[in-house]
């Protein structure tokens, strides 16, 4: 019974050696470089809590006159997966005190390892101390101190206490870490599960660099506590310079709520809120922003030239069943830029902008459900738009799809049908400039002084306004056989059905596309056809190649109502190797290809017994008979200028190559089919080692007039990433325009990672809306980041237009 008191004693101030396993538990971590990942500790093995003891020593002495019992030598001490080593350790039954001294090393079930040279406690583990305390715990951070002391079964003060999250130096253990917090005393509350620190000081490789008096933080067995997070720098024109102070809210273990005060120079407090709560189906969060500015004139002339301004931001997602969930996103805004001037939701993270800039916030409603061979969802949308044109975004209330695929044969092949059903409604009109001079004179603006400007030669009519809505159905069937010589048939059918209606408003040039007001239409497409492909293989020692010519014959009629109804999901028709041997290479549902056509192709697959592989696939198009449906014209000219507007297509190529896991290499490409010119090609490369990752994405397209690029396009996007030192990292990404010959956007960073630290930059340029119309604004952005490892990660940024910060 005393050994087993004995080791329940260490195990109690063991316990207290892991004292920042945990930290606060913030809503949103800081973006960029992450710590590198931690080899894993073998886990303990585990050992039945049996609750037999076993111990080992070189002598136990009993010592009945002092009622006393002494185990000495080499003492192994082994109890429900705990093991404590010891020289000798002694309890006395008289004063009820456990003594333990020499080489000290207690190991926990869960791996945590706690050296000591003297440990003396009550028999109750309320009084004690510990000497020479030293604590690896199982996340692998580190602590020490010369003495621990414990009283009242509550309070462990730790003297001279030293906490590190960084790994010792394998050549020279004793040197000290990269960075380590010293408290002159650590105050451990076990009843708050707070951690106190008194006259505490930051150091970095044993200087130090920071002093605090006093701080506090939550002891390991806390993951979410209430208190203050690592405040934040920003800085933005509109704001000038700005600091936030987090404050986290555990309310209760399914709930929290931080409060982020951002503190402005220039237009005063903004208040920032996000509550957020877990239930058993799902979770949900709400964010809240308010701010009353104190110059609204610094933004004179624009959105933001208003005395108060705010938005609540929130997003939830509950589970039904195992195969259902449905969930929101929302978002409200006092002016649409708002999130832009102060840097919030998306505009958060510089670094977010550099490939893709936001032009609208999505609100919507929606419910999804997966089955074996089946989906289905529906969803309603509103989409806020950024760049104040408001009226010219639809809302879409609601859109549905079904998809289905039976389970069994229906006349020996795969049967399988899907719906569409859709309802939008829009205010205004949206057009598009297609020659210079619309351009240039504002033709295609709701604002221009001559609405008979806007005709189809001038404008293309992207939104119609008013409300449209549109059914579909449609059944498919197909079935694959091989015959005697190896040759593949597949036979494939399909009906589909639109029912379509829609109101338009009549709107000042809207007459030169559509009749004004209602129209009811019904489409039925039926379609048959047939693909061939006969795959001839060659293996030589040193892989395969299989050769595979490819022909597709698809009978149907002419397409109804082509290019004289709205055309809202099917503006992007981009014709290249990927969608050659689709039946209908609409991207939407709006448009349906009509017509008899052939599809013809040739594919080759490499495969290298030693790995890798080469992918090539060339072939065109042929419009048989019937209308074309890509060569009329509709409000967008969908299908105009894309290769397939004419009976012979033009060629489309592809060619992929995969050495290993570390390159990749592909193109792509069209070519006019009686000049052979380029008329779209994309080249890609990618390479991927231990120190250094590049990615090369050249493109080059040619002029689509009718389509409103008036000019050859041609840039090159690249990025990379070599790791200089063994813990130093250079990063860095660019578009370059090679019309303009300008590099237009680019990212720069650097940084230091270990398993502890972290300490980055990067300057960024982006590009972000202002009011009206006015184009997109180039801006440039610097963003700062260090990280402790259990202890804080901060970041900080300071944006600026081209004329500098204000």
């Amino acid at each position: 019974m005393s050994v087993r008191r004995l080791l329940l004693a260490i195990a109690a101030v063991a316990s207290l050696g892991g004292l920042m396993d945990a930290t606060v538990v913030a809503p949103a971590s800081a973006q960029g470089f992450t710590y590198n990942p931690l080899p894993p500790r073998p886990k303990p093995q585990k050992v039945p809590n049996d609750n037999q003891m076993l111990v080992q020593a070189t002598e136990v002495d009993y010592d009945y006159n002092n009622s006393r019992v002494s185990a000495v030598g080499n003492v192994q001490l082994f109890y429900n997966g705990t093991s404590v080593e010891a020289d000798k350790v002694i309890y006395d039954q008289k004063t009820k005190r456990l003594h333990a001294e020499g080489n000290i090393r207690m190991t926990d079930a869960d791996g945590k390892i706690t050296y000591a040279e003297i440990l003396d406690l009550s028999d109750d583990y309320r009084d004690g101390f510990v000497d020479s305390l030293r604590v690896d715990t199982a996340d692998q951070t580190r602590m020490a101190a010369s003495r621990s002391d414990r009283s009242n079964g509550n309070y462990t003060v730790f003297e001279n206490g030293v906490y590190t999250a960084c790994a010792p130096c394998k050549d020279d253990p004793k040197k000290p870490p990269l960075w380590q917090v010293k408290g002159a005393r650590i105050i451990h509350d076990q009843q708050e599960k707070m951690l106190y620190f008194e006259t505490a000081q930051l150091e970095f490789f044993g200087v130090p660099i920071a002093y605090m008096p006093y701080f506090s933080t939550p002891d390991p067995t806390v993951k979410r506590k209430t208190g203050f997070l690592m405040p934040g720098f920003t800085s933005n024109t509109p704001f000038g310079y700005g600091v936030e102070v987090p404050f986290y809210w555990a309310i209760a273990p399914d709930m929290d709520m931080t409060f982020n005060p951002r503190i402005t120079s220039r237009q005063g407090v903004l208040f920032q809120a996000e509550y957020r709560q877990r239930l058993m189906d799902g979770a949900y969060q709400v964010r809240v922003y308010g701010i009353d500015q104190l110059d609204p004139g610094a933004l004179a002339g624009q959105p933001g030239d208003r005395q108060f301004r705010g938005a609540v931001d929130t997003k939830g997602q509950f589970a039904l069943n195992d195969k259902w969930v449905w969930g929101w996103d929302g978002v409200v805004m006092s002016d649409y830029y708002f999130f832009s001037d102060y840097r919030l939701a998306q505009y958060r993270d510089p670094l977010g902008s550099f490939l893709y800039l936001p032009t609208d916030a999505l609100s919507q409603l929606y419910l999804t459900g997966v089955g074996n061979r089946s989906f289905f969802d529906a969803r309603t949308m509103y989409w806020l738009s950024y760049s104040g044109n408001q009226s010219q975004v639809p809302i879409v209330y609601p859109v549905i799809d079904y998809s289905n695929v039976l389970n069994y044969p229906v006349f020996g092949g795969e049967f399988s049908y899907k719906t569409n059903f859709v309802n939008l409604s829009r205010d205004a009109a949206v057009f598009d400039p297609i020659t210079t001079i619309a351009n240039t004179n504002s033709l295609c603006t709701t604002a221009s002084a001559d609405p008979l400007a806007r005709t189809p030669s001038q404008c293309l009519l992207r939104g119609v306004p008013g409300t449209y809505t549109r059914l579909t159905a449609e059944a498919q069937w197909r079935k694959s056989f091989t015959d005697p010589l190896g040759q593949i048939w597949t036979p494939f059918a399909s009906l589909r059905a639109d029912a379509i209606n829609a109101s338009i408003s009549n709107q000042p040039g809207v007459s030169n596309y559509f009749p004004a007001g209602d129209t009811q239409a019904f489409r039925l497409m039926p379609t048959v056809g047939l693909e061939y492909r006969y795959p001839f293989i060659n293996v030589q020692p040193w892989g395969s190649t299989t050769i595979e010519p490819i022909a597709q014959i698809i009978i149907r009629p002419n397409e109804t109502y082509a290019g004289k109804l709205p055309n809202e999901d099917a503006q992007s028709m981009v014709f290249d190797a990927s969608n050659l041997f689709s039946v209908d290479k609409f991207s939407g549902y709006d448009r349906v290809e009509g017509g008899g056509r052939a599809n013809v192709g040739v594919q080759s697959t490499t495969q290298f017994d030693k790995g890798g592989a080469v992918k090539v696939l060339f072939g065109q198009s042929y419009q048989l008979f019937g209308l074309n449906s890509y060569a009329v014209q509709d409000s967008i000219n969908t299908g105009l200028d894309s290769g397939l507007d004419k009976p012979r297509s033009d060629y489309v190529a592809s060619a992929s190559y995969s050495p290993n896991s570390t390159y990749t290499f592909s193109v792509r490409s069209r070519m006019d089919e009686q000049t052979w010119n380029v008329q779209r090609f994309e080249a890609e490369g990618r390479a991927n080692f231990n120190r250094w990752s590049v990615s090369l994405m050249y493109g080059n397209y040619a002029p689509q007039t009718e389509l409103g690029y008036l000019t050859r396009r041609e840039g090159i996007l690249t990025s990379g990433s070599l790791k200089v030192a063994t813990n130093w990292v250079v990063t860095g990404s660019a578009r370059w325009d090679l019309e303009a010959n300008k590099i237009n956007q680019y990212v720069l960073g650097a940084g230091y990672v270990d398993d502890c630290f972290v300490l980055a930059a990067n300057y960024v340029t982006s590009y972000s809306y202002s009011a009206g119309t006015t184009p997109p604004v180039l801006s440039h952005a610097f963003m700062f980041q260090i990280g402790l490892r259990t202890l804080a990660t901060s970041s900080g940024s300071s944006t600026s237009g081209l004329t500098g910060m204000q």
